[in-house]
């Protein structure tokens, strides 16, 4: 089914150029973002978000965002601009943050995973704004990993998923922020958070205090529920490894290591933990910004390592921590243990 010999390449005028030609003619390339690297293709083409589903292993009812380079170009793809979307846009965007409105007949429903509404993202990074510029045609990219894995913050990650399913991957370097994006919709006159990201529910007060952090984001959704965001429901951002979260303080966490855990379970702690424990120690992160640009590259260490088990710290679940302690539920599939 795939039969690709998957190029990586710098970030240059030259690949830019190429992965932007790739795009506009019906191919799917791994392009770097300030979130994770995404897999873009032509968000207007039905065939090309075909691709990309099928390249990622996804289900077809789970929506790709739409990538665009100014604000203005909104009113070519949906049908209503929402006031507060304007707002938001003026403060955050270009940014990590995606805006769910109404699509108009210009989205095909393969890009938008059967719904009648789009997700609509200006990302900030330099090479993903050129990628789209070249390609002249608006991006539909949801991260380039094999669905239900941790998402790819570098190039090799997108390598190590996609080999033989793309054509080329674009090397951008290390994702800035590390988690994807914020996703946003709007009701009335209040903003709801679909899913958790760099921009926080304490950012969006600046638009509107009528702020609301939807249920989905920290409990499970039956995979029967349709949803307008993706990260919502499936499996996701899973190692290999079981990972279960810790919630407690790290006096407790250590106490309950060394009670409970078996000698070959790793400890997924914070950067300066001191800790008094038989097990093998792995790192994701001093503070909240940190363990978002991170905690996918610690997931896939994981397996890298052979790690069977592994006990996460649990993360703050305010600021950019929730989106953090967002990941890392999906990615222990929502073993919590309260200590």
């Amino acid at each position: 089914m795939f039969n690709y010999h998957t190029k990586v390449l710098k970030a240059s005028k030259e690949s830019v150029k190429l992965a932007g030609e790739l795009i506009r003619n019906g191919e799917i390339v791994g392009i770097p973002t300030e979130t994770v690297y995404g897999l873009g293709g032509n968000a207007l083409d039905p065939a090309s978000s075909k691709k990309i589903y099928e390249a990622k292993g996804r289900p077809s009812d789970n929506p790709l965002i739409v990538h665009i380079t100014d604000f203005s170009q909104v009113d070519e793809l949906v049908s209503e601009v929402p006031d507060l979307a304007k707002k938001c846009a003026e403060i955050f965007c270009p940014g990590p943050l995606t805006m769910i409105m109404p699509k108009n007949d210009k989205i095909p429903y393969e890009t938008s995973g059967g719904l009648d509404t789009v997700g609509i993202r200006i990302p900030s990074d330099k090479t993903a704004r050129a990628i789209i510029q070249a390609a002249g045609v608006p991006v539909a990219a949801p991260s380039a990993n094999l669905s239900g894995s941790p998402s790819p913050t570098e190039a090799i990650h997108v390598y190590n998923d996609m080999n033989g399913r793309i054509p080329l991957i674009i090397d951008g370097e290390h994702s800035a922020v590390g988690v994807e994006s914020t996703v946003i919709s709007f009701e009335k006159n209040g903003i709801r958070i679909l899913r958790p990201g760099f921009i926080s529910p304490e950012d969006l007060t600046e638009v509107t205090q009528n702020v609301i952090v939807d249920d989905g984001v920290i409990h499970m959704i039956d995979n029967n529920t349709k949803v307008s965001s993706p990260g919502m429901k499936y499996r996701h951002y899973s190692p290999k490894a079981d990972v279960i979260i810790i919630d407690g303080s790290l006096e407790n966490y250590n106490k309950f290591i060394c009670e409970k855990a078996d000698v070959d379970d790793w400890c997924m702690v914070f950067d300066g933990d001191v800790i008094s424990v038989p097990n093998k120690v792995i790192y994701y992160g001093k503070n909240s910004t940190d363990q978002a640009v991170n905690l996918f590259s610690v997931l896939r260490q994981l397996d890298e390592l052979g790690v069977k088990r592994a006990y996460a710290r649990c993360p703050e679940k305010t600021g950019v921590g929730l989106a953090v302690y967002n990941r890392l539920l999906r990615a222990a599939a929502f073993q919590v243990i309260k200590v």
